[in-house]
């Protein structure tokens, strides 16, 4: 019993704290129990130990904020992505009638389910992209093969003399006729009939002036009897730019264009690529 008295006597033993202004100001002294000091030392290290773990969790908190939003983030722009890729797609498939490369896009369920796995829409984006980039490639290709393709009439004339064998006109005997002709008035623009390089723009002594096309694919299309070619050797040209000037010109009985398609090296009927636009 004496010793907890002693106990209790001493953590309520007063101190006094002398406060010493360093001016002319009187001191200032209080008196405080021993048991008030050790309390407010505690205190004071709960304190600041409570401070600093609210602001640990502070910086936490916005760190994972900031995190969520970047991934939320990046969710939005998948789902627009895997969007537009599926829009491409079907848009391709319709206007080209061509299968789906991608079965996943196909099945894939892109509603808002709350637990979509990030690296499944990863791999389907990767799918899809494949898929469309495929997709593109062929069509470059078809498209290289249609501007390679002679489509229409050289001239807006009339059809004079079919592919095939015929009485040739000057010559009087029955010979194959490599092309097609088409009267058309002197002077008149003769185009192009698919892109291509110029191969030859002269004199020929049977066909008068001839500028030939290469179109690539296989094609080339030759245009006879002119009256003057329009452009030179190794010049560019597209499907409707003017060539040449129709005429006369060579062995002929009047203004025309002889056209002539070949194809792989053997020269062809042109009948269907008339009709062609």
């Amino acid at each position: 019993m004496n010793g907890a008295w002693k106990y209790l006597k001493a953590i309520f033993t007063p101190v006094t704290i002398l406060l010493v202004p360093h001016s002319r100001t009187r001191s200032i002294s209080f008196r405080v129990p021993v048991v008030a000091v050790f309390a407010s030392v505690l205190l004071f290290f709960v304190g600041t130990a409570f401070v600093v773990s609210v602001s640990i969790q502070a910086t936490e908190y916005q760190r994972m904020k900031a995190r969520v939003s970047y991934l939320s983030a990046q969710f939005v722009e998948m789902q627009g992505t895997m969007h537009s890729l599926k829009e491409a797609e079907r848009d391709f498939r319709k206007l080209f009638s061509l299968k789906s490369k991608s079965a996943v896009l196909e099945s894939a369920d892109l509603a808002d389910s709350g637990s979509l796995d990030m690296e499944v829409l990863r791999e389907q984006i990767q799918a899809a992209t494949q898929s469309v980039s495929e997709i593109r490639t062929y069509l470059a290709e078809q498209k290289s093969v249609y501007l390679a393709t002679p489509a229409g009439w050289p001239v807006a004339g009339t059809l004079s003399s079919p592919y095939g064998y015929r009485s040739h006109p000057v010559y009087k005997s029955t010979r194959f006729h490599t092309g097609t002709d088409i009267s058309i008035s002197p002077g008149s623009e003769v185009k192009a009939t698919a892109d291509g390089i110029v191969s030859f723009a002269g004199w020929t002594e049977n066909s008068g002036i001839v500028v030939v096309v290469e179109h690539g694919r296989g094609f080339s299309t030759a245009y006879a009897h002119n009256r003057k070619a329009l452009v030179r050797v190794g010049q560019r040209v597209v499907r409707g730019e003017p060539i040449a000037l129709s005429g006369s010109t060579g062995v002929s009985t009047g203004p025309h264009v002889h056209y002539e398609i070949w194809k792989n090296g053997r020269h062809t009927d042109p009948a269907g690529y008339l009709a062609r636009r």
